[in-house]
């Protein structure tokens, strides 16, 4: 039964953009190829949410980061590893995939420890103060969301009180993860490293990693897709919850 739900989750989060007629696409063979701009669906940031406002989803956050300068990866650093050489591993221009949450700037650390006590209170109302509005809101859609963002949440969830959806961000955020930083733009810790990480590459203990939050069967429906499409979150250095989304 919870595999039939998880396999559900991409096709009612799709399901949920249509219904609220949101844009979503979907990349073929060459979703990987430099410079293409995922296609997604996404989160929040740090206002209080004002209704009146939630039309106006801002081109002007922060990226959510093209896979395809991230598709080399070395080993990864220890969950339980030493304090020191552990949290910023050497990898030889690979990228460092981490575990050590001790290391995120205070903001970062910060918003990472609201989203999480937000999601296990079970209420999605909880996430509607970390949910911006305007040119810092966090993107729930690639084209824009002009519908209340926990209503639309609320949809894209397996369950009609979206608990699937709290669980999800639960696991994705206690997940390894990867530092994303791009000449000119703000350094973007992007929760789970999967989708930095070719899925040919993953040992077997990453594997096992990964179908804490997936499927064997969503798994095997990414390697025919190409890479890594389900949920990941994107929080910048500076404390801002940039996306929270699906696909590429």
């Amino acid at each position: 039964m919870a595999a039939l739900i998880r396999d559900g989750r991409l096709i009612g989060a799709v399901l949920a953009s249509l219904a609220l007629g949101v844009t979503v696409t979907h990349a073929g063979e060459d979703a990987l190829a430099p410079g293409k701009e995922p296609a997604i669906l996404a989160l929040s940031d740090l206002n209080a949410f004002d209704p009146d406002s939630a039309q106006d989803a801002s081109p002007e956050t922060p990226a959510i980061p093209d896979p395809e300068p991230l598709l080399q990866t070395g080993e990864p650093d220890a969950p339980d590893g030493e304090a020191e050489g552990a949290s910023q591993p050497e990898t030889d221009g690979a990228v460092a995939i981490l575990y050590d949450t001790d290391i995120l700037p205070e903001p970062a650390a910060r918003m990472r420890t609201l989203i999480m006590e937000a999601a296990a209170t079970g209420d999605l109302e909880a996430l509607r103060p970390l949910i911006g509005i305007g040119p810092e809101a966090t993107r729930l859609t690639i084209g824009g969301l002009n519908d209340d963002p926990i209503d639309f949440l609320r949809a894209s969830s397996g369950d009609e009180g979206g608990q699937e959806i709290l669980a999800i961000l639960l696991d994705v955020l206690d997940a390894g993860f990867v530092l994303v930083e791009r000449e000119g733009e703000t350094p973007v810790y992007l929760w789970p490293y999967f989708f930095a990480v070719p899925l040919e590459e993953l040992t077997d203990p990453q594997k096992v990693e990964l179908m804490r939050i997936v499927t064997a069967g969503d798994y095997a429906e990414m390697q025919v897709y190409g890479g890594y499409n389900f949920y990941r979150i994107g929080i910048t250095a500076e404390g801002a919850w940039s996306y929270f989304v699906a696909g590429h």
